[in-house]
């Protein structure tokens, strides 16, 4: 394990099943030690991060940003949670940070171990594999990206058309748990596509009467990611994630 600082915060960097991980520790630490998981692109748009860390909560990232959410990516980041619980005696339950591709990581996590969740934020998130990086509807398609999306979860072309292990098709499995959602995104995102993205999660969690709060960026794209102000999410996670 390897100690350094991030942004003036003590950061412990190691392995678990030969993929990096992280934690970086609060200064005052809250009690029981909550704590936040980014999903995707750690240091990021971090202005969230970075204030539930003066709020004391611990901050993780795992790094399996190339598997899109797989099956496999869920294992993994299974063994992670439990290696970091165990090794920074941190809260039994985690609240996921879900940007653009870590949605689908935050949200199938959620629906497959929803014991281990207190709460997702969701930041312009991808759900959909065929909307992206498919492009199946009004995105343009990543290439390289649907390539290693279709290997890791051992699709093809013809196959994906089908596909029924998309966060979307979760959205029953995580409102029956009653962990709470925020949702942040601009209405002129051209990337992850809020009408076949966010907005069927939004419809769909309110009907099954699940707790979601929406945060719309009007003329917002896919960047830049969170709120220049990030109190709205912090106030938030700190009211309803807290568990």
């Amino acid at each position: 394990m390897r100690q350094t600082t991030w942004k003036g915060h003590t950061r412990y960097d190691f392995s678990v099943n030969e993929r990096e991980g992280l934690v970086v520790v609060p200064a005052n630490p809250a009690e029981g030690n909550p704590w936040i998981w980014r999903a995707a692109f750690f240091d990021a748009f971090a202005q969230a991060d970075m204030a539930m860390l003066q709020r004391g909560w611990h901050l993780a990232y795992y790094e399996v940003s190339d598997m899109y959410g797989c099956p496999e990516a869920v294992r993994l980041m299974r063994s992670f949670q439990g290696h970091v619980e165990s090794q920074f005696h941190l809260a039994k339950k985690t609240v996921l940070f879900g940007f653009s591709r870590g949605g689908f990581y935050s949200f199938n996590y959620a629906a497959e171990y929803p014991e281990q969740v207190s709460g997702l934020y969701l930041d312009a998130p991808a759900l959909d594999i065929r909307s992206w990086p498919g492009g199946y509807g009004k995105a343009p398609r990543a290439e390289k990206e649907w390539q290693e999306c279709l290997q890791n979860y051992g699709l093809t072309e013809e196959t994906a058309r089908d596909f029924k292990g998309n966060p979307l098709d979760k959205i029953d499995q995580v409102a029956e748990a009653g962990i709470p959602i925020l949702v942040v995104y601009g209405d002129a995102d051209k990337d992850a596509i809020f009408s076949e993205n966010a907005e069927i999660l939004i419809r769909r969690y309110r009907e099954l009467g699940g707790e979601i709060k929406s945060i719309v960026k009007p003329g917002g794209e896919h960047h830049p990611h969170s709120l220049e102000d990030p109190a709205p999410i912090v106030e938030y996670l700190i009211a309803n994630c807290n568990s």
